[in-house]
């Protein structure tokens, strides 16, 4: 029987040496198919990230395959050549990125506020530069063995971390090539704090004007022309709700009054989804309508998952942001959509926390020959 199992094995490895590319492209393929069924059927999961990264590696793996197979020396060295060069670009991006933040944060703090989450870049930036500092004066070569646990746990936090935003960048940006689909009912534009408590702002401007152009596209295509709801409620330091002026805003650039709805109740992205929703049902009759909403490009896929979590059958479109706008806003964006997956987050920190303190707790007791390397 073991005799068996073993010839079987052996057939079983000879079978993946020999063919490499045709398993490499079942596998991509696999993963290819897996990705646009999960993203076909429901964009606004983050499990699509993972699966389009695993996507990616197979297809990487299958390129190097395919090329090395061929023997072309050229074609070798070109595909070393373009590796070795995304590699060296990566590490050069993660090492200096202080100076990127640093960078970004000489551009906010020149034309934006100086409140706090304008500030994210150059805390991060400044961060980064102490980080630096001390590795390069040797101060993390001189730690005591507990203390270097903590910090290997610290380290260890900070890469699943920086994997999960990444994974959350990458949702971002395939959330964004959603197709439009010019056949909606209801177009909500999802509401921002107003200038001088009754003025649109640009930012909030760029969401009407997205949806306007919609709604004008959809039009021109034979199709009728939506309702748009504007949604927003009052706040304290506001003369009147979000959703008022925005639909004085949109009836000043040509919109038809009698085509906008309001809302007004809403203090936040997931009550704007609930509230919009009620709203376009009374209008309707019914929860059977097709819609969309509109918000800045780097809060999309936030806004998606609150209109998930909302039970609402609808997808975003992103107005453009000006570019030094975009790391705070998206730092901003990825700490929101983290607090929404708070608990499996910090059940794997927790778990990542307990192992290092206990092997702290082991090398001060002196039992280093537990500790895991």
């Amino acid at each position: 029987m073991q005799s068996q199992l073993m010839q079987s094995l052996h057939r079983l490895l000879n079978f993946a040496t020999s063919n490499k590319v045709t398993i490499t492209t079942f596998m991509m393929l696999v993963f290819l198919g897996l990705f646009l069924l999960s993203w076909v059927i429901e964009p606004r999961r983050l499990i699509n990230g993972l699966i389009f990264t695993a996507f990616g590696l197979s297809f990487l793996i299958w390129t190097a395959i395919l090329i090395i197979s061929q023997h072309n020396a050229f074609l070798t060295s070109s595909f070393s050549f373009i590796a070795l060069a995304i590699l060296f670009g990566v590490f050069f991006l993660v090492t200096f990125s202080w100076i990127f933040f640093l960078w970004n944060a000489y551009f906010v703090w020149k034309y934006e506020s100086h409140s706090l989450p304008n500030l994210l870049t150059l805390i991060i930036g400044l961060f980064l530069v102490g980080l630096w500092t001390l590795n390069k004066i040797g101060v993390f070569q001189k730690l005591p063995g507990w203390l270097h646990s903590l910090v290997a746990g610290a380290t260890l936090i900070a890469f699943y971390l920086l994997f999960v935003m990444y994974n959350f960048l990458l949702n971002l940006v395939l959330y964004q090539i959603v197709p439009r689909r010019y056949k909606q009912d209801y177009l909500i534009v999802l509401g921002a704090g107003l200038i001088e408590g009754k003025k649109v702002s640009r930012l909030l401007g760029a969401r009407i004007d997205r949806a306007i152009a919609f709604s004008n596209k959809q039009y021109d295509k034979g199709h009728k022309r939506p309702k748009l709801i504007m949604s927003g409620g009052q706040g304290k330091d506001e003369n009147l709700s979000e959703a008022a002026a925005m639909k004085d805003y949109a009836v000043k650039h040509g919109y038809d009054p009698n085509l906008i709805l309001l809302e007004d109740r809403s203090t936040n992205t997931y009550q704007n989804m609930i509230y919009s929703k009620e709203v376009a049902t009374k209008d309707w009759g019914n929860t059977k309508f097709k819609a969309k909403f509109f918000t800045n490009n780097y809060h999309l896929f936030r806004a998606g998952l609150y209109a998930k979590m909302a039970h609402l059958k609808a997808n975003g479109i992103g107005a453009t942001t000006r570019f030094y706008f975009l790391p705070n806003a998206t730092i901003r964006e990825f700490a929101g959509v983290f607090i929404i997956h708070k608990k499996r987050h910090f059940v794997i920190i927790g778990l990542i926390a307990i192992l290092f303190i206990i092997q702290a707790i082991l090398a001060v007791l002196g039992l280093s020959k537990y500790i895991i390397a």
